[in-house]
């Protein structure tokens, strides 16, 4: 059983992530780039240059894939994240779309050969 705070009335302080079955391939490659960086820190940016919507992020948050980190003292508006447990799991489960699979092996075979 998980250590959860006492409700306050019928709302607890936080609200509690209703997994989804799977993120999608957008929501995957943004949680894929949590790997590689200290601490799971996700982009604010995607690769050109245009800000994620807080509504993207709000919904991998939700989904429990990722989780606000820290509030940026110049940019409070800004919303930096980190992958979670949850989101890491499935950034592993999933394979690596085609066109980043190595051509000796095929894309089914990486999640074995990973690690």
């Amino acid at each position: 059983m998980q250590n959860r705070p006492e409700p306050r009335g019928n709302v607890y302080p936080f609200p509690t992530p209703v997994p989804r079955p799977r993120p999608s391939p957008v929501q995957l490659e943004w949680l894929r780039q949590g790997l590689d960086q200290p601490g799971g820190k996700l982009p604010l940016f995607d690769s050109e240059g245009r800000r994620y919507t807080i509504g993207f992020v709000r919904s991998c948050i939700d989904q429990g894939w990722a989780e606000p980190w820290f509030v940026n003292p110049l940019k409070e508006d800004w919303l930096i994240c980190r992958l979670t447990r949850a989101g890491r799991a499935h950034v592993l489960r999933e394979p690596l779309p085609k066109d980043d699979a190595p051509s000796d092996q095929p894309v089914d075979k990486l999640s074995e050969t990973e690690s």
